[in-house]
C-alpha cells in the first residue's frame, strides 16, 4: 500500500512539474522525421526524431508531446501503442523508455535498460510486442519482458548461443511459439514455457541476418537483411520475394501485411497477394524515403525521413496522399536564428569545429510568426548552400539577410528571396586557394550598424570585412593589416557598440576591433601582453548595456571592461569573472565551450554551451541565475547552437542540435508609457508553483501590492518591462487566497496604473 502512495504521488509531482513547464517553456520541434507510427481503431501516432503526434481521425485534432511535456531529447527508435491498457509506449537508442497513460496524461520515464550493465550501444529499444498484458521488448542486446499493468520489467532474454547477448529486431506470435528476429538467425520458443530466461529454450529456425519477423493470420513471414522476404512452410523458411532494396518496416494491420523499403510500400493480404504497390514518386513531387507503414480505417499512412507523414485511401486505385504533421521547423538541428519583436527566422545550414561546411547542407530557411510557421525550402534560396546566419534589417522587418558559409550572401525581401550575392555581382571574394575556377564564397558574421548598413565577414581571404551600405554600394576594408594569415582566417559573429566599433569573432585570431571613423583595426588574443583570452578561437561576442564586450571562447569566458578603451589603448585587456563557489575563487564558464552570448533587456546575459546547456547569469556574472540541461529542463540537448530574445515580450529561445525550446522570460525592454501593463497568471491556481509576471513596465516604476484591506505585501522598483511576485509578503509567508491590488507609478510620479490580481491557494 505504501508502494503504491508513492507512485501516485510521485505521478501527481511530475504531472505538476509538467503544467509548470507549459507555463515557462514551449517547444518548437520538426516533426518531419518520422521514425515509427502506430495506431488505434481512431487515432494514428508518429514518433518523430524525439517528439510525438498524433491525429484523430474523426476529428482531424493534431496532438503534440515534446521535452516540454517530459519526453526525452534524445533519439526516438521505436513506438508502440496499447489500445487495451491505453498505454503508449516510446523507446529509445539509448534504452530509454517512456510511458504516457492515455486515461490521465501521466508520463512516466522508465529507466531500467538504461541502468542495465551492459555497453551503451547495445541498448536501442528496436520493437515492442504486446501478448497476453505483457510487452516484449527487442533491444540490441536481447528480449525483455514489460507488463502493461503493474509497468514494471520482468526477466531479460539473452537468447544467443549461450546465452550471449545478440540483436533482436522484432518478435512475434506464433502457433504457440515467440519467434524473434536477430542478427544471428531467427529464434523461436515455447511461449507457454516458464524458463524462457533459459537460453537452451530458444532454437534457431533460420541461420543468417534477420531484420523482422511477423504473423499474418495463418501466415508467419520473415525478411533478411538482405531484402529477401521469406515465409514458414512449419519447418523452415521458404524464399518468395527479392526486394529492389532492404526493408525498414514490415507489419501486419486488419489481414493486410504492410512491407516498406525507401522507395516503396507493398501491400499484401492474408494470402500473400500483392493488392497494391506504392512508390515514392505516387506520393510526393520531391524525392521522399519512405521508414514505416500502416492502416487505420480505410486509410493507409506513410511515415518518411524528413517530409513527415502521407495518407490516402488504402484500396481503389491511384489515391491523392495528404501530407500530414504539425507545423513546425524543417529540421531540430537548428544552427542559427534570428529573433525580432514580431518574428523569429532559423536556419539549418552549418560547418564542423573547424568551420567546414562540407558537405554542403541544403535545407532553406525557416520563419515563425503569429500566423504560424513558413518554411522556404532549398528549391527557393537561389541554390545557396549551408546557410550559417541570418539577420532582420532593424529598419525594416520585411528586410531579411541569410548567410551562406558557401554561396554568398542571400536577400530575402517580403519571405521571399530575391537576390544572392557573391563574387559575381557584389564586393563579396571566393577563396583561391582549391584553384580560380573553384567557387566558393563563404560569408558568416553579419550586423547592422546604427546608420542601417550591413556589415559582413567573408572568411578565408585578404580582407575578410565588407560593408552593403544602405544605398546599394559594397565597401572592402583592409583587415589583413591586423593579420599575419587573412586567407586562413575564418569568422563567427560581428558585435557593434555605441561608437560604431566592429568586434568581430575569429578562429585563429582571437577578436578583431575596427572603428571606421578611426580607420582602426585592433587585435585581442592569448597571453597576458596580447589580450588575456584563454585561446584564439572565438564563438561568440556581445555588448551589453555597460559597454562590456563579453568574449566566448572554446575555452573560456572573458570580458573587456569598457570598449570606449580601444580609442585609447593599444593593446586591449580582457579578464575573466571570478566568482566564489563552496568558498573558493572560481572562473566562470571555466574552459567551457561557449557557442552564444545574448544580453536582455536589464543587461542579464544568456550564454550557450557546446556540451553543459545554457547559463543565465546577472549583469556583472557573480551570480547564475539558472543553469539549463537536459536534467534538470526541457532542454532536449546540451549542444547549444544559438540563442535569441524577443525583446518586447522577453522569451529566450533556445536553439539545439536536437530541436529549440524557449522560456518566458522577464527581461524585456521597458515601454514608455503604462498603457499595456498586464499580470500574468491571473488567476493564480492551487497548482501554481511559479512567479506572477507583471509586465509592460516603465524602466524604474514603482509597483506595489497590497491586500483588498490595502496592507501592504510586496514593493519593488522595476528594471526593464517586467518584474516578478513570488505570492509572498516580503518573502515571509505565502500570501492567503483573495483579490490584491497592484499599483504601478512612473519614476515621477505623472502616471499611474491599477490591475488586479487574484490568488487561489
Amino acid at each position: 500500500m505504501e508502494k503504491k502512495f508513492f507512485y501516485i504521488l510521485f505521478l501527481l509531482l511530475m504531472q505538476l512539474g509538467f503544467a509548470q513547464n507549459k507555463l515557462l517553456w514551449q517547444g518548437y520541434f520538426s516533426y518531419n522525421q518520422i521514425k515509427d507510427i502506430s495506431d488505434s481503431p481512431a487515432v494514428i501516432y508518429a514518433a518523430t526524431e524525439n517528439a510525438l503526434f498524433s491525429k484523430n481521425i474523426t476529428t482531424n485534432i493534431i496532438k503534440t508531446t515534446n521535452t516540454v511535456d517530459g519526453l526525452s531529447g534524445q533519439t526516438i527508435s521505436s513506438l508502440y501503442h496499447s489500445e487495451s491498457f491505453r498505454k503508449t509506449l516510446i523507446g529509445y537508442e539509448n534504452g530509454l523508455m517512456i510511458v504516457i497513460n492515455e486515461v490521465d496524461g501521466s508520463i512516466v520515464k522508465v529507466v531500467d535498460i538504461i541502468n542495465k550493465q551492459l555497453p551503451a550501444n547495445l541498448k536501442k529499444i528496436n520493437h515492442f510486442m504486446e501478448y497476453n498484458g505483457v510487452v516484449y521488448v527487442s533491444c540490441d542486446f536481447g528480449i525483455v519482458q514489460f507488463n502493461l499493468k503493474t509497468l514494471q520489467f520482468g526477466d531479460t532474454y539473452f537468447i544467443g548461443d549461450n546465452g550471449t547477448q545478440i540483436s533482436v529486431r522484432q518478435t512475434t506470435i506464433f502457433d504457440g511459439f515467440i519467434y524473434a528476429a536477430t542478427n544471428s538467425g531467427i529464434r523461436r520458443a515455447n511461449s507457454t514455457s516458464s524458463n524462457l530466461i533459459d537460453y537452451n529454450q530458444w532454437i534457431v529456425v533460420a541461420a543468417g541476418d534477420w531484420s523482422s519477423v511477423e504473423t499474418l493470420d495463418t501466415e508467419l513471414i520473415a525478411i533478411n537483411s538482405g531484402g529477401y522476404i521469406h515465409r514458414y512452410n512449419s519447418n523452415a523458411f521458404v524464399g518468395f520475394l527479392q526486394l529492389s532494396q532492404t526493408s525498414t518496416d514490415m507489419r501486419a494491420k486488419n489481414h493486410n501485411l504492410f512491407v516498406t523499403t525507401p522507395s516503396t510500400v507493398y501491400v499484401y493480404n492474408n494470402q500473400m497477394v500483392l493488392n497494391r504497390q506504392i512508390k515514392n514518386s505516387d506520393v510526393s513531387t520531391i524525392p521522399v524515403s519512405f521508414t514505416c507503414a500502416t492502416t487505420v480505417g480505410n486509410n493507409i499512412y506513410i511515415g518518411t525521413d524528413g517530409n513527415g507523414l502521407f495518407s490516402s485511401a488504402l484500396l481503389g486505385g491511384a489515391s491523392i496522399f495528404e501530407n500530414t504533421m504539425p507545423a513546425g521547423p524543417v529540421r531540430n538541428n537548428i544552427f542559427a536564428i534570428n529573433v525580432t519583436p514580431n518574428s523569429l527566422w532559423a536556419v539549418y545550414g552549418d560547418y564542423n569545429v573547424s568551420y567546414n561546411p562540407y558537405p554542403l547542407d541544403s535545407y532553406g530557411i525557416s520563419k515563425f510568426n503569429a500566423a504560424g510557421w513558413l518554411n522556404i525550402p532549398y528549391e527557393k534560396v537561389l541554390q545557396a548552400k549551408s546557410i550559417t546566419r541570418i539577420i532582420v534589417n532593424p529598419s525594416n522587418e520585411n528586410q531579411v539577410y541569410a548567410s551562406s558559409f558557401f554561396s554568398g550572401l542571400l536577400k530575402i525581401e517580403n519571405d521571399t528571396p530575391s537576390i544572392l550575392y557573391n563574387q559575381s555581382n557584389s564586393g563579396l571574394e571566393t577563396l583561391t586557394f582549391a584553384g580560380p575556377n573553384y567557387i566558393d564564397v563563404r560569408i558568416n558574421g553579419t550586423a547592422f550598424d546604427k546608420s542601417g548598413n550591413l556589415w559582413v565577414t567573408n572568411s578565408l581571404i585578404k580582407n575578410g570585412l565588407k560593408v552593403l551600405r544602405t544605398n546599394g554600394q559594397w565597401q572592402i576594408f583592409p583587415i589583413s593589416t591586423v593579420l599575419i594569415k587573412p586567407e586562413d582566417a575564418s569568422f563567427s559573429n560581428v558585435a557593434i557598440d555605441k561608437n560604431n566599433t566592429k568586434w568581430i569573432g575569429s578562429y585563429r585570431d582571437g577578436v578583431i576591433g575596427f572603428n571606421e571613423g578611426s580607420n582602426t583595426f585592433k587585435k585581442i588574443t592569448v597571453g597576458l601582453d596580447n589580450g588575456n583570452l584563454p585561446i584564439v578561437d572565438v564563438r561568440a561576442v556581445a555588448v551589453d548595456a555597460k559597454n562590456q564586450l563579453w568574449i566566448g571562447t572554446t575555452r573560456g569566458l572573458r570580458v573587456l571592461s569598457n570598449v570606449n578603451n580601444f580609442q585609447t589603448e593599444n593593446q586591449l585587456k580582457t579578464n575573466p569573472i571570478i566568482i566564489m563557489d563552496d568558498g573558493l575563487a572560481q572562473e566562470l564558464l571555466y574552459e567551457q565551450f561557449i557557442s552564444a552570448i545574448v544580453v536582455d533587456g536589464v543587461n542579464n546575459k544568456w550564454i550557450g554551451t557546446s556540451d553543459s546547456g545554457v547559463f543565465f547569469v546577472s549583469p556583472n556574472g557573480q551570480e547564475t541565475k539558472y543553469h539549463f540541461t537536459i536534467n534538470n529542463s526541457p532542454l532536449p540537448s546540451n549542444q547549444v547552437n544559438d540563442i535569441g530574445i524577443n525583446s518586447v515580450t522577453g522569451e529566450v529561445y533556445i536553439a539545439t542540435n536536437k530541436g529549440m525550446v524557449s522560456f518566458k522570460g522577464i527581461a524585456t525592454e521597458a515601454n514608455e508609457n503604462l498603457n499595456n501593463v498586464y499580470v500574468y497568471p491571473n488567476p493564480v491556481r492551487p497548482e501554481f508553483s511559479g512567479t506572477v509576471k507583471i509586465a509592460g513596465l516603465l524602466d524604474k516604476a514603482n509597483i506595489k501590492i497590497t491586500d483588498i484591506e490595502g496592507n501592504l505585501v510586496y514593493e519593488t522598483t522595476s528594471e526593464g518591462g517586467t518584474i516578478e511576485w513570488d505570492t509572498t509578503a516580503f518573502g515571509k509567508y505565502k500570501v492567503a487566497s483573495g483579490v490584491y491590488m497592484i499599483v504601478v507609478s512612473a519614476q515621477d510620479g505623472g502616471e499611474t496604473k491599477v490591475k488586479k490580481v487574484m490568488i487561489i491557494r
